[in-house]
């Protein structure tokens, strides 16, 4: 996958693509990143890329001219089919199916706005989508734009150590993750459940799939849109070992 980001801060991108798995599946081929900076298509002595916005008002906004002109530099750069999207809080909101949508395509042209925004005539003419990380502000889009990096390189063939991880994500079955334990078998005082130590898979399997259940009912109840009889009947066995909202589930 080619990933073009257009944004006034190129090196805050470059820094955030170069460590843990956006590094390596940089280094193996498996994903581009390259950047355009807005100011490279100024044409004044200031490099001047906002202004203030008609109507008054506090802050800035960034001018259509040198963006535009930034979406077309990074556009002729990025592969064929590649959507333009803009990281902006009044955008869809980032979920996993949308990521695993947006992994299909060849590419991506990021937009990563500043200040209070950018001149509306640039999402109308040269933004295909918009999207937003959740219902908050940020100082700028290049956050964004690297959550969204990051988990699109997590879909890509080859950039896990094991496939296996993205099939078992939060979210992937409109799930929350189960819990997970390592070493040591007893801290302060916490032991790992004993089935995680029983060697029987088909156990495992099962105690995994009611602990999702029962977490995404406990803090995600929203998320429960495929409430079938077997979730139901995961979530019984759950609230029957008395987990439910006023239990103690760290135990």
């Amino acid at each position: 996958m080619h990933i073009e980001v257009v944004t006034l801060f190129p090196e805050l991108i470059h820094q955030g693509v170069a460590h843990g798995i956006l590094g390596r599946a940089i280094e193996r081929g498996l994903l581009a990143v390259g950047t355009e900076d807005i100011r490279a298509h100024t044409h004044d002595v200031h490099r001047t890329v906002d202004d203030r916005p008609y109507g008054g008002g506090p802050g800035m906004v960034l001018k259509p001219e040198p963006l535009v002109a930034a979406i077309g530099a990074a556009t002729a750069r990025a592969p064929a089919g590649a959507l333009r999207i803009a990281l902006s809080a009044q955008g869809e909101v980032l979920t996993q199916r949308r990521l695993s949508s947006l992994a299909q395509l060849p590419g991506l042209v990021l937009v990563a706005g500043r200040y209070e925004g950018m001149d509306e005539r640039v999402l109308e003419s040269a933004v295909d989508r918009e999207l937003s990380i959740g219902d908050y502000v940020l100082s700028g889009g290049e956050l964004p734009a690297l959550v969204l990096i990051d988990g699109l390189a997590r879909r890509l063939p080859g950039a896990l150590g094991d496939e296996r991880s993205n099939l078992e994500e939060s979210f992937e079955s409109e799930l929350l993750d189960w819990p997970h334990y390592t070493r040591p078998e007893v801290y302060a005082g916490r032991a790992v459940p004993a089935v995680l130590l029983s060697g029987d898979h088909a156990a495992i399997r099962r105690w995994r799939q009611r602990a999702a259940v029962g977490r995404t009912w406990l803090r995600r109840p929203e998320l429960f849109r495929n409430y079938d009889a077997g979730r139901a009947a995961l979530l019984a066995e759950f609230l029957s070992e008395g987990q439910g909202p006023d239990a103690d589930t760290e135990r």
